[in-house]
Parts: C-alpha cells; sequence; structure tokens
C-alpha cells in the first residue's frame, strides 16, 4: 500500500504587482493556515517518508509554517518540475518516488494538484471527498490518497482512494475565504 498526500502552498502575496510569481511570499493569513495545518498534521499523526517540493518562495514560506505547526521538520526534495505543472506531469514525479517511500508528501500548486486528485481517484455515487475537490482545492488545503499498490511505478487514474481531504476553513473558520 502507498499513501500519497498532496498539499498545495497557502495563501500567498500579490502586494507587490513587480514580483515574478516564482518568488511571489505567503501574505499574513496564509502564514497561519500553514501553521494550523502543520497542527492538524500532527494532530492526525501523519507522517511522510519522503517529500517532494515546488522550490518556489511560497511553498518554501508553508513548509516553514507547516513545520512551525508539525514539529518536526522534513527534509523535502526541490522539484522544479512541480512548479505550476499538469496533473499528468505530477502524476511522472509520483511515480519517480524511490521504492522504500510507503508515504510520500508532494507540496505544489494548482490548478495541477486539484486535477491530479480528480484523475487518481474515480468519481463516486456518494464520495463527498472527491465532490469537495471537485468544488475547489483551496490554498493550504491536504488530499491524502490511498493506493492498493506496492510500486509508485504502477500508480494511474482511478486508483486511489480519497482517504482525507482538509481545508484551512475546517479547522478554523477564520481561515476561510470571506474571512
Amino acid at each position: 500500500m502507498r499513501t500519497l498526500t498532496l498539499l498545495r502552498h497557502a495563501k500567498s502575496s500579490w502586494d507587490d504587482a513587480g514580483i515574478r510569481d516564482f518568488d511571489r511570499p505567503l501574505n499574513a493569513k496564509g502564514a497561519r493556515a500553514a501553521r494550523a495545518m502543520g497542527r492538524h498534521m500532527r494532530a492526525a499523526d501523519l507522517r511522510f517518508d519522503h517529500v517532494i517540493a515546488s522550490p518556489a518562495v511560497r511553498v518554501i514560506e508553508t513548509l516553514d509554517g507547516i513545520w512551525d505547526g508539525y514539529g518536526r521538520r522534513l527534509a523535502p526534495e526541490w522539484d522544479r518540475r512541480i512548479y505550476m505543472a499538469t496533473a499528468a506531469a505530477l502524476l511522472d514525479v509520483v511515480r519517480e518516488t524511490p521504492a522504500d517511500t510507503e508515504r510520500l508528501l508532494l507540496v505544489g500548486h494548482n490548478p495541477g494538484l486539484e486535477e491530479l486528485v480528480l484523475m487518481l481517484v474515480p468519481a463516486g455515487a456518494d464520495d463527498a471527498l472527491r465532490e469537495g475537490v471537485e468544488e475547489k482545492f483551496p490554498t493550504a488545503s491536504l488530499a491524502e490518497i490511498v493506493f492498493e499498490t506496492e510500486r509508485w511505478a504502477d500508480i494511474d487514474e482511478d486508483m486511489g482512494r480519497l482517504a482525507r481531504f482538509v481545508r484551512p476553513r475546517d479547522l478554523d473558520p477564520g481561515l476561510g475565504p470571506d474571512a
């Protein structure tokens, strides 16, 4: 069995119109959401054998906040391919995960992360978690997908089961879109 956890970066700042997209930092709400998600990850006892992340500034700062709340720091593998990647490109990254990894955390951007969840988890008649992702995969949200396979290379469309989908507003209403 393999577990893939997808984490979208927290809300970034648009205060400096002259800064390139890759270099945008988090805003204050994003930093709070990252710490809240880290606390949730600690409370849920989520563990990871390997972390792969986009090297964009907002992802780096999201992980700093996550580690603050999570209480432990993991050493991510920074992979430029994740920055603004399509679902297909992200799936290629997942399939390359080292064989001894059982639990992978992939940290990146939308729309690729949302599309990856919808690609990997089949549409079900009564799947409220998947419907939540279809509605929106907000910043700092986390999705956990479980696969009944022993090899990352074998993962393909409609093979996963969405075990968890958590948005910052689920943890603190003050982190919702209208707060």
